[in-house]
């Protein structure tokens, strides 16, 4: 908090919004440099205007950042009009590119996914610690109708967090306790325009039918309030069993070159919740998923194994024998993957040694047969044709994990406890 009472009363009616800025980051003190996330929307536009007459009251250095997904024409417009107005701010603005056309898959995960790692190394090299985003108590109840349809759990019925880090840096929600139709007479009372995204009215999307399903339900009180309440009671559930399934990793798992063991039978029994926590993390760490999967994915996994098959599940080999489960890296996920030396490989692997010449990471692959006592490290074959190696050409240098080192090292720099955080 750096606003004192005296300067908050100074802004009459929207002293209490100013607020919600001023406390969005814990901590005594935010960050020195913050960033704004503005898509053009009414929820973006005035977090903007809030957080630029914050920036004046508290001396703080803000700029605002605008992703153009190149999903729709007037895309490139919005980004323009952001541009425009933050020029009359004086806030300085970047419009980032994502081509949205080129996602596959799920494309809201594709692309939340590439906003925040497109703005969080934005905000890197810009020096910004703390980005502010503008989701509002809408946005968490049409989001919690959309996931109970999905048939969630506690971890998707939770709240979305108002903290959290990503990418290195925080990330907060000051407005999650703001109604959209609030903060757009915030906007009309000081003369601030915003765009109106027209997918908001298409009900080909799962978000507007949300949205209109909210207004049926009121009348039996299920209101925006009252859905906030219930993701918030879910939001405390859910760091119970974060905690639970943290304590009982120091029980159950251990690591292997890169894979993840984890042990099924044992005394006391671990509840099913617990188990499938761990699990989740281990794909999440070894696999390097931003989300879980699906339990239906989950389900066909649990099938294979109890039937004695290995089972493929984002990005990793799972084997299971009477009293443990395996969880490695799928070579078809890396082989493509290479590095230079000196980078982070698949995410977590990074390869300590002299620099070589023209040297390169990638995943071992068929060059195992190059490494004459790769059994020696009793690891399974399949592990150790996806772990790191390095290659000049096709002339294999090294190959650390499976034992052929040849000066060089190889060290996980991802720590798996993270990933026990349903986020």
């Amino acid at each position: 908090m750096r606003l004192t009472p005296e300067k908050l009363s100074g802004e009459g009616d929207d002293a209490g919004l100013i607020h919600f800025i001023d406390t969005a980051f814990k901590g005594r003190s935010g960050p020195e440099r913050v960033g704004v996330a503005v898509s053009g929307g009414g929820d973006s536009m005035a977090l903007l205007h809030l957080a630029w007459r914050w920036a004046r009251l508290a001396d703080v250095k803000i700029e605002a950042v605008t992703v153009d997904h190149g999903l729709r024409p007037a895309a490139a417009d919005e980004a323009q009009m952001v541009a425009a107005y933050c020029r009359t701010l004086h806030v300085p603005h970047t419009t980032l590119k994502w081509d949205g056309t080129t996602a596959t898959g799920n494309l809201a995960a594709a692309g939340r996914s590439a906003r925040y790692r497109l703005i969080g190394a934005w905000a890197a090299e810009r020096a910004i610690t703390g980005v502010l985003l503008g989701h509002t108590v809408d946005d968490i109840a049409e989001t919690f109708l959309m996931r109970l349809a999905r048939k969630s759990g506690v971890d998707g019925l939770s709240m979305m967090d108002v903290n959290f880090e990503r990418e290195g840096i925080r990330w907060a929600r000051p407005l999650w306790q703001q109604e959209r139709a609030d903060l757009r007479d915030y906007l009309r009372r000081h003369e601030v325009d915003w765009v109106d995204d027209p997918t908001n009215e298409d009900e080909t999307y799962d978000r507007p039918k949300a949205r209109k399903a909210l207004d049926v339900l009121a009348p039996l009180g299920i209101t925006r309030e009252s859905l906030k309440t219930v993701g918030m009671n879910m939001m405390t559930a859910r760091s119970a069993l974060d905690h639970y399934a943290e304590v009982e990793s120091r029980r159950l798992v251990r690591f292997e070159g890169g894979d993840v063991i984890i042990k099924t039978r044992c005394v006391p029994p671990v509840p099913q919740e617990i188990e499938r926590r761990l699990l989740v993390a281990a794909l999440r760490f070894v696999g390097g998923g931003a989300y879980a999967p699906r339990s239906d994915a989950l389900l066909e996994l649990d099938t294979a194994l109890m039937q004695g098959k290995s089972h493929t599940l984002a990005g990793c080999l799972v084997t299971s024998d009477r009293d443990e489960m395996r969880i490695a890296r799928e070579f078809n996920a890396v082989k493509g993957h290479e590095v230079a030396l000196g980078h982070v490989w698949d995410n977590r692997w990074q390869i300590l040694g002299t620099p070589a010449t023209k040297a390169t990471v990638r995943a071992l692959g068929a060059a195992i047969t190059q490494v004459p006592d790769w059994r020696e490290t009793g690891l399974p074959r399949a592990s150790l044709m996806a772990s790191p190696a390095v290659f000049r050409g096709d002339w294999l240098i090294s190959a650390p994990v499976a034992g052929l080192k040849n000066g060089f090292d190889a060290r996980i720099v991802a720590d798996y406890a993270s990933f026990l955080l349903s986020r």
